[in-house]
């Protein structure tokens, strides 16, 4: 997935109210950015760490940049969760992961029962629901999801449980932007309720695929797939 702008450079000044964040940019301008991650974001704040954000030219908006990404331990970890599921699509759409090859109809947003769903993919043999999770908790080695309580994340997966029950293919896809971690693990001590339906789901046949991806100004890409512990 390349950025279709140039981004902007700057350092933290502080994140709140979860959706803003204030940026120094490189002129000395002083902005507020639009952070679309709703989660405590830990491991991923710094004061005055490096950040990119895009540029917004839309007169709805009433703060004109998107906070996009952070530098920590020197590497850049990606903080837009609505770009891991441009990616995922993307990426099943050209066969770009392995275990999701094989599909000539890929959509985006559709509904099952009382959830929807970030991609479903067809081909003459299955359908598949595919639920995207943007993973940016890091501790020590582990990527860790979520970095707080999700209840609309622990329904998603209950309604993936249905998917199979009812004949589909149900996948959870975890897209983790950094990379300095080796693993995937639910977080039970933020949400032990998710962790509980995370393994649930994967013991009634939901497939977890978490897939590092490598963030920088130009461009983000997935690199791998990790292995998980429940």
């Amino acid at each position: 997935m390349h950025f279709t702008k140039a981004l902007i450079h700057g350092r933290l000044i502080k994140r709140y109210k979860r959706f803003l964040a204030d940026v120094i940019l490189d002129t000395g301008e002083i902005i507020t950015a639009h952070c679309t991650n709703s989660g405590t974001m830990k491991s991923c704040l710094e004061d005055n760490a490096e950040v990119y954000l895009t540029p917004v030219n839309d007169p709805k908006r009433k703060t004109k940049f998107t906070w996009e990404m952070i530098k920590i331990n020197n590497d850049w970890v990606g903080v837009n969760t609505g770009n891991p599921n441009k990616l995922a699509f993307e990426a099943v759409k050209n066969g770009e992961i392995e275990k999701l090859k094989g599909y000539t109809e890929v959509k985006r947003e559709v509904t099952f029962d009382d959830s929807r769903f970030d991609v479903m993919a067809k081909n003459k043999k299955e359908t598949c629901f595919i639920e995207v999770k943007n993973v940016t908790y890091k501790k020590e080695n582990y990527a860790l999801f979520p970095d707080a309580v999700t209840s609309r994340g622990k329904k998603h997966l209950e309604t993936l449980i249905k998917v199979k029950e009812q004949g589909m293919r149900a996948v959870m896809l975890f897209i983790i932007q950094r990379t300095d971690v080796d693993i995937f693990a639910p977080a039970k001590e933020i949400d032990p309720a998710y962790a509980e339906s995370f393994k649930k789901a994967y013991e009634k046949g939901v497939e977890i695929i978490p897939f590092q991806a490598k963030v920088t100004p130009e461009k983000i890409e997935l690199l791998k797939e990790l292995s998980f512990e429940l």
